[in-house]
Parts: C-alpha cells; sequence; structure tokens
C-alpha cells in the first residue's frame, strides 16, 4: 500500500479537501486504484452532532457514518463509496484506546499518547486503507490521507506524531507528503510573501515530517524567482513545488496538478513511475469546458436557516452544479432566509422582507433542503405555498418534503393547526411525527441514517421516471422525524400522491403533486450521491423544470405539461414588484448578496 498525506500551514480554509481530491483523481486516471481517509483532530466522535455554523455540512454515507464534508469531495472526484471508518477523528481514537484498557487488552501497562495513542492511529490507517471503495474486491493502490487543521494545532500533535512514525515504518517509497500553504500577497507592496509558508514547512520538518511537495495556495501564478526562493529556503525540489492559483471552478485543480505534472513527483516518490499510465482525463476535461461555457442562466432559489453559510449546504449546491452542467446552464444561487419571507419581518424589516419575496419570485425554481428545529418554519411553508399555487418547480428534501406536507395540509384541507411535533409536540394534528425507534436521549448517531430502500408504489410517477422506471432506489437518509401515516389516505385524498414508501409501506419516502408540472419531495438526501458525471435524478429533473416551460425528460421519458409561473395573481401580502436581482459570479457560480458560494473554497 501506498500513501499520499495532505497537511495544511500557515491558515485553515486554503481547500486541502479539494487538493486531497485532486491528488485522488489524478491518480486514478494513471490507472490506479484510490481510497481516501480524512483525519479531524476535534474530540467529536462524528460530525453528527455538530451545528452547521460550526463545521459546515454532515455528509452521510451509505454505512449511515455521520462525517466531514471533505469526505463528500473525495466521493464525488473518485466516484467512491467510503465508510465511517475513512473518518478518523480524535474521540474515536481515544474512544477505542479507553474500551482496550477497560477490556484490559495492555495487561496493566500504563496507557499512554505515545506509543498507545499514535499506534492505535496508524493501525486504524493500515486497517481502513484496506477496505475496498469502488466495488472491486482487495485492496486499492494508493490512500490519500488529509489532516485536518493546521500544523501546529495543538490537537493535531498525537496525529503528527503518528504519521511521522508512520512515514518511518513505511519506508521512503511508500509514503508521499504533500504540504499545502499560503503565500499571500500583500497588496501594500504587491508581491508574493513566502515567510510564511517557510515558517510552516520548518514547523513540519521540527515535528518529524519532511514534504515531498509544497503546493502553494496564492491568487495568481508564482513567478519561476518566488518557486526558486521557496525550494532554497523549505529544501524542496524546484519542480515539485506547485502552484494553485484561483480557477474559475475546482474542476480545473486536477488539470492544473496535471499541467505542472505534479503525477509524476508523486508517483517518482511513491516508485509507481513504472506502472502507472499518463493520466487519462479527457471526460473531465470536456466536463470542466461546458461548464465554463455555460451561459444560459437557471436560477434556483435555495430556502433555507443557514443561509449566511454555503458550506452547510455544499452537497445540495453541488448537486444542483452537476445537474446544470449537465443540461449546459449556469447555476444562479439565489439565498433567501426562509425568515425574512415571514410576516415578522415584514413588520421589523421591510426591505429584507421585500427582497427576499423578489428573489423567490425571481427565480425558475424552488429547494427547501434538510435542517432541524422550527426557526424559519413558516417561511418553508410560504415558499412550498408560493410554488405550489404558481407552477413553479419545487424539490423538497427531508424537512423540505414535511414542510410541503403540512403546507398542503393547512392550505387544502384547511386543517390550519397542522404541524410537525418537532415544532408543536402538544398538537392536535401532527402530520409530522418522531419515529417510533428514535430516541429523544441522545442525539449522536439516533437518527435513521444511511442508504435505505424506497419502492416505487405509482410506476408512471415523475420520480420514477427520472430514476428510469426501476422498481426501487437505494438513497441516503438523515433524520428523526417522518410523515404521520395516519393522514397518508386523508393527503392522497386530497391529491397529493405518495408514489415512494420504504419496505413496509408505512414510510412515506417520495410524494407528488400530480396535477403540478414538478413539485416532488423526498424523505431521503439524493445530494449524497450526486457527481459530476452522473448528477441525481431529482436534481436533474428540478433543473430540467427550471430551464424550460416545456420539457421531455432524456432517454425517452414522458413529456410534463407546461405552465406559467406568472398565474395566477399573486397574494396581497406578496404583491412587491418582481426583479432580477444582481448577481456577483464566485468561482463559475452566481449567487446574490444574501449567502457566499465559494465553489469548494477557492
Amino acid at each position: 500500500m501506498k500513501y499520499v498525506l495532505v497537511t495544511g500551514g500557515v491558515v485553515s480554509g486554503l481547500g486541502k479537501g479539494v487538493t486531497a481530491s485532486s491528488i485522488g483523481l489524478i491518480l486514478k486516471a494513471c490507472g490506479l486504484r484510490v481510497t481516501s481517509i480524512k483525519i479531524d483532530p476535534y474530540l467529536n466522535t462524528d460530525a453528527g452532532t455538530m451545528s452547521p455554523f460550526e463545521h459546515g455540512e454532515v455528509f452521510v454515507l451509505d454505512d449511515g457514518g455521520e462525517v466531514d464534508l471533505d469526505l463528500g469531495n473525495y466521493e464525488r472526484f473518485l466516484d467512491i463509496k467510503l465508510t465511517r471508518d475513512n473518518n478518523i477523528t480524535t474521540g474515536k481514537i481515544y474512544q477505542s484506546v479507553i474500551e482496550k484498557e477497560r477490556r484490559g487488552d495492555y495487561l496493566g501497562k500504563t496507557v499512554q499518547v505515545v506509543p498507545h495513542i499514535t499506534d492505535a492511529i496508524q493501525e486504524w490507517i493500515e486497517r481502513v486503507a484496506k477496505i475496498p471503495v469502488d466495488g472491486k474486491e482487495g485492496p486499492a493502490d494508493v490512500c490519500v490521507i488529509e489532516l485536518g487543521g493546521t500544523i501546529g494545532d495543538i490537537e493535531s500533535m498525537p496525529f503528527i506524531e503518528a504519521l511521522g512514525q508512520f512515514s518511518y515504518r513505511v519506508g521512503p517509497g511508500n509514503f508521499c507528503l504533500v504540504h499545502v500553504s499560503l503565500v499571500p500577497i500583500l497588496h501594500v507592496v504587491g508581491e508574493p510573501k513566502t515567510k510564511p509558508t517557510q515558517h510552516s514547512v520548518r514547523q513540519l520538518r521540527g515535528l518529524g515530517l519532511t514534504p515531498n511537495l509544497l503546493a502553494c495556495r496564492i491568487s495568481k501564478e508564482l513567478d519561476d524567482n518566488v518557486k526558486a526562493k521557496l525550494a532554497q529556503f523549505c529544501h524542496v525540489p524546484l519542480s515539485n513545488i506547485l502552484t494553485l492559483h484561483d480557477v474559475p471552478n475546482i474542476w480545473h485543480i486536477p488539470l492544473l496538478l496535471k499541467d505542472q505534472k505534479a503525477h509524476e513527483a508523486i508517483l517518482k516518490a511513491l516508485n509507481l513511475l513504472g506502472v502507472a499510465a499518463e493520466p487519462n482525463l479527457k471526460e473531465w476535461t470536456a466536463r470542466t469546458k461546458i461548464y465554463d461555457r455555460c451561459d444560459e442562466t437557471v436560477r434556483i432559489a435555495m430556502v433555507g436557516k443557514y443561509t449566511g453559510l454555503s458550506d452547510a449546504y455544499l452537497s445540495v449546491l453541488k448537486a444542483l452544479l452537476h445537474a446544470s452542467v449537465a443540461r449546459n446552464r449556469k447555476l444562479s444561487v439565489d439565498w433567501v432566509p426562509a425568515g425574512d419571507l415571514e410576516e415578522v419581518t415584514y413588520k421589523e424589516d421591510p426591505e429584507a422582507y421585500k427582497t427576499a419575496w423578489n428573489l423567490l419570485k425571481g427565480a425558475d425554481g424552488v429547494l427547501v433542503p434538510g435542517g432541524f428545529g422550527d426557526r424559519g418554519v413558516q417561511g418553508k411553508i410560504l415558499a412550498a405555498k408560493y410554488a405550489r399555487e404558481h407552477n413553479v418547480p419545487f424539490l423538497g428534501i427531508c424537512l423540505g418534503m414535511q414542510i410541503a406536507v403540512i403546507e398542503y395540509a393547512r392550505s387544502v384541507l384547511g386543517l390550519h393547526d397542522a404541524t410537525s411535533t418537532e415544532f408543536n409536540p402538544e398538537t392536535k394534528t401532527p402530520c409530522v411525527i418522531f419515529m417510533p425507534e428514535g430516541s429523544k436521549t441522545h442525539m449522536g448517531a439516533t437518527m435513521r441514517l444511511g442508504s435505505r430502500r424506497t419502492y416505487f408504489e405509482v410506476a408512471d410517477s415523475k420520480s420514477a421516471k427520472l430514476y428510469g422506471n426501476v422498481s426501487f432506489i437505494d438513497e441516503r437518509h438523515r433524520h428523526r422525524y417522518e410523515v404521520n401515516p395516519d393522514m397518508v389516505s386523508q393527503l392522497e385524498t386530497a391529491g397529493l400522491s405518495f408514489v415512494g414508501k420504504d419496505e413496509t409501506g408505512r414510510r412515506m419516502e417520495i410524494v407528488e403533486l400530480p396535477s403540478h408540472p414538478f413539485y416532488i419531495g423526498v424523505q431521503f438526501h439524493p445530494e449524497f450521491k450526486s457527481r459530476p458525471g452522473k448528477p441525481s435524478p431529482l436534481f436533474s429533473g428540478l433543473i430540467a423544470a427550471a430551464s424550460e416551460p416545456r420539457w421531455k425528460v432524456s432517454n425517452g421519458y414522458s413529456k410534463l405539461t407546461a405552465w406559467n409561473r406568472h398565474s395566477p395573481k399573486l397574494k396581497a401580502h406578496q404583491n412587491v414588484k418582481g426583479f432580477k436581482a444582481s448577481n456577483g459570479s464566485l468561482n463559475g457560480v452566481y449567487t446574490n448578496g444574501n449567502g457566499v458560494y465559494v465553489d469548494g473554497s477557492w
């Protein structure tokens, strides 16, 4: 087994995850089998209980692992399926060591950070690296390891020590270290400054790790004299100093590495030059060019709770992007804070209220993503109501599906107090209820998690056609509330159609409004399985519906009806002039000013 370690210095958020993913992609393009491991030095055992404001999106794997969002990057770039053990945390390591100590496995020895914690880290890496993640038998050829945080963080020290020991244990021909570091350009002098990187590398070497390659994050390409200076002071060959400058979108990063022959330097360090082929990135290059040339815009209103932090919805944004590029459209995301759509905002901040409604009404499609808690719920309900009444394409995910059901019960069935027991445990009309097997005392890993099967109950439904008329699908879940099965018949009589259910027939997985051109809610999270070359069918359907007033689903699926998004007339409280908000472009994805979407931190 060969190992590539990616570390970061100077500041966090440089894009280590994208760099690690790109290295994995380019090695895979050389004909090698690749797996990935992410090390997060925090004490949490997993990311499941962490707020999106703290840590960004919680990514969910097939086995139900709640992990760091970088594992989503690995899966998307490499088209692999990782396990919960591919995300190592300090909490997991200490928990495993303490469990061994309690069993008496250490035979009465004093348990210490060195050697017991460091040995546990190395054993975990070696064990997980052998797990096949690409659908083939046997271990991969190369394992790409990303160490979270920055060099010098106190919580990273046990991992640094363990990885230093590990590099000596596996030998120089089996270990390659890529250090990602910032080379800032001070506007006062207008030239790149190498001192931060020099200090970062010096600290790394002092901790027992020597970089083979230096990946320099900078706004523009590095000059040769700056590279020479870095080579001299950092003791890294000139040919192994890479420039990771700003690019239109992150799909350029593997191509950037290939152009600088990063693969040759890595393969040389791993003694694989005679084994690996030249990287074949034709398909990736073609897709990147399509991405760059898209000029016809599709506008999607993202109505959510965490619109101030785009990382909270990273996989949703990626899935929208994959579907948009596949349809040759430029994605424009309008961030709509759900709370700003509510009447209370109209009284407290009329301008924010007006802006939110204008963004919603100017969009070609509406998406309500997953979430927890009751903040902004009324705004999400209003967004779902607007999309339903005005024939705007709508996709509700997890909580978004529950919102659609609650809105329909209130507006169509006249059950004005219909809600979820998550928002009102004492409600007399519970449209959404707590799962019977859920835990109300423990938060971590107690939800319905991971890949679960959904069976299509209606063969000619839009969802079934988008998935290719299969009888069932496997998608990833993360929820603890579900549609009340006792209200299903009442809702279906009123016009809703629950077209997908679990194997018991009691859990509602997919809901559609047959009379609407595209109005779909799903209990699962389809965004987690979307890939650049394989967009999620439901996101493809949303983008297709939002792109054209009349369309056909590809591969000969049935034609859906046309609609007029501007009728019937708006309600009085929505009666503000519609407008197209001016957008700023960030790395190929357009967004309004309410939230910033930096595509992969580049």
